[in-house]
């Protein structure tokens, strides 16, 4: 019988799976109705069950030529025995241009029975859309989005 991973360990093992590329098996640290908030993503900011995030990281697995490390590491505890903070860096190279820099990351998690349940998400996008070649595409996005509320 195996023990159930506490939240600081599902942050870790959901970090370690993100670095190593293993995008197709990280909808498995999700609950079925588990909501992930992307606070600063243009569209959709929100995504929803398991099903969703397994399609997401598909995507993001075949498509991105992105390599990323992750330094400074630090998993808060809080008031809350199910919610943890943690706060990192990713030294992020670019596969094809071997451009590099490095992006701020912030992520709060409930975890529920080993499950991500709730997650938000912040990430620096317009870094990354930068060393992407895609940030015009995105402040397009994020124009579109702020029209249409």
């Amino acid at each position: 019988m195996s023990e159930t991973r506490s939240p600081r360990e599902v942050f870790h093992a959901l970090l370690d799976g993100i670095t190593a590329g293993r995008f197709a098996e990280l909808d498995a640290f999700y609950a079925e109705d588990a909501v992930v908030e992307r606070v600063f993503e243009t569209e959709p900011r929100w995504v929803e069950g398991r099903a969703a995030l397994r399609e997401r990281f598909l995507a993001l697995g075949e498509h991105t030529p992105l390599e990323l490390a992750a330094r400074n590491v630090v998993v808060r505890a809080t008031d809350d025995p199910e919610v943890v903070v943690g706060e990192w860096d990713y030294r992020v190279r670019h596969r094809d241009t071997g451009r590099e820099l490095t992006v701020a990351n912030l992520q709060v998690m409930r975890v529920r029975d080993g499950l991500i349940v709730h997650s938000r998400d912040v990430h620096d996008h317009l870094a990354l859309a930068h060393l992407l070649g895609t940030l015009p595409q995105l402040v397009a996005q994020r124009e579109a989005a702020l029209d249409a509320r």
